[in-house]
Order: structure tokens, then C-alpha cells, then sequence
């Protein structure tokens, strides 16, 4: 048996080794690390990846698959709970290090066995759901900024996507503001903004990496 972490990093400032490095700190023993770097989750689908195809053919029965969370598998509803639905066929434990989530195709109880696809279904819709309010944020940028010398897209954010992956992370395991801050590097301020509205401080990302750092306007980045 063997555990294998599925890290996709669909930005520049997005790291694998950082997934890596959460799940670790979240208790796992990875074995082996498969990457796709810039491949859009809502664009592509697992088995289309190249080394997402990589998983359907090492993952045996017992293996253990470990995502960040189910964005990463995907961020189209269908693709994902076929995908989880498929690997708990073959007898695949799916793990998610947010939130501690276990999908095993090992149980015959009816109620866990409603609890769980439930579950799968409530995720898929919300990895979908966070990737369309992306897109749109970065469509609003590019189309405020077109043809604009001062087009004006808010504070730059002072925080990489990674970072504000890792605060929302602390944040929801129930760490202090001030020891977010200290472990991220992000002023207390910036993680207060970002607890307070979190869709807004992602928007901001998004809007900003549509505009792009050298003022010019990029066309929309994968999710």
C-alpha cells in the first residue's frame, strides 16, 4: 500500500511543495508526490491531465489518495465525483487534508454510505462554485482595465495565492489572528481582511492576476 499526494498548481504563484508541506504537518506520510503545474481544473479533467492520467494507473486497492482539498482533483462538478466515485470503485481511499474528509468505498452501511456521497456532491459544487466566482472576478478586471492607462482595481493584494490559501487553512483549524500572521508573514491587518471577507480578498487575486503585475491586461488564468 502506498500514499500518494496529487498536488495541481494552476498559478505562478502557486507551489506544489507547499501542498506537500501541509500535508505533512497534517499527519501524512507521503510516499510519492504527482504534480500537474498550470493545468486549469475547470478547463481539463483528471484523467485528461498528464499526470493526472499518472494516477488511474499506479492507485491499487488500499492505496491512499491525498488532495489539499477536492479543487485540486477538479472544479467541474461531474468530473469530480465520477473521479472520487471511480478511484472508491477500485478501492482507493480518498483523503482531503482540509478538514480531515475520508471517502472509502469500503462501507456497506446505507446511512455513512448517504452521509458520504452526499458529502462528495457538496464539495464538487463548491470547488465549482469557487471557480466560477474567480473567473468572474478576473473577467470584471481585465474588462475595467481594457484600454485604461488608470484603471483603478483596488489595493494590490499583499499576499500570494499560497498565502492566502494558508491563512484561510490556520484560520479554519481555529488558529489566533496574530499567530496566522506570525507563521504566514502577513501583517495582522491583511489576515484580519481576509477572515472577515474571504471572497473579496480571493477576488482581489484574481482581479489583480488578470490585470497583471506589469500593469498589462493577461487573459484569464486557470482555477
Amino acid at each position: 500500500m502506498q500514499t500518494v499526494l496529487y498536488a495541481r498548481v494552476s498559478t505562478t504563484d502557486q507551489t506544489a511543495a507547499h501542498q506537500r508541506t501541509q500535508a505533512e504537518a497534517a499527519g501524512f506520510k507521503i510516499d510519492h508526490v504527482v504534480t500537474d503545474e498550470g493545468v486549469s481544473g475547470v478547463a481539463t479533467v483528471l484523467a485528461d491531465r498528464p499526470q493526472g492520467r499518472r494516477l488511474f494507473d499506479m492507485l491499487r486497492q488500499g492505496d491512499v489518495l491525498v488532495v489539499r482539498w477536492v479543487d485540486r482533483l477538479g472544479r467541474n462538478y461531474q468530473d469530480v465525483t465520477e473521479t472520487i466515485r471511480e478511484f472508491m470503485r477500485r478501492g482507493v481511499i480518498v483523503r482531503t487534508v482540509i478538514n480531515g474528509m475520508t471517502f472509502d468505498g469500503a462501507t456497506t452501511d446505507p446511512v455513512q454510505m448517504a452521509v458520504r456521497d452526499a458529502l462528495i456532491g457538496f464539495m464538487a459544487a463548491t470547488a465549482q462554485a469557487q471557480a466560477e466566482a474567480i473567473k468572474e472576478a478576473q473577467k470584471a478586471g481585465i474588462e475595467h482595465a481594457k484600454g485604461r492607462e488608470d484603471a483603478y482595481l483596488g489595493r494590490k493584494p499583499s499576499y500570494t495565492r499560497d498565502q492566502f490559501v494558508e491563512v484561510v487553512d490556520r484560520l479554519n483549524s481555529g488558529e489566533a489572528v496574530q499567530a496566522v500572521a506570525k507563521a504566514t508573514g502577513i501583517s495582522r491587518g491583511t489576515v484580519y481582511r481576509i477572515r472577515d471577507n474571504r471572497a473579496e480578498a480571493e477576488a482581489a487575486l484574481a482581479r489583480w492576476a488578470a490585470y497583471g503585475n506589469d500593469g498589462g491586461v493577461l487573459g484569464q488564468i486557470p482555477v
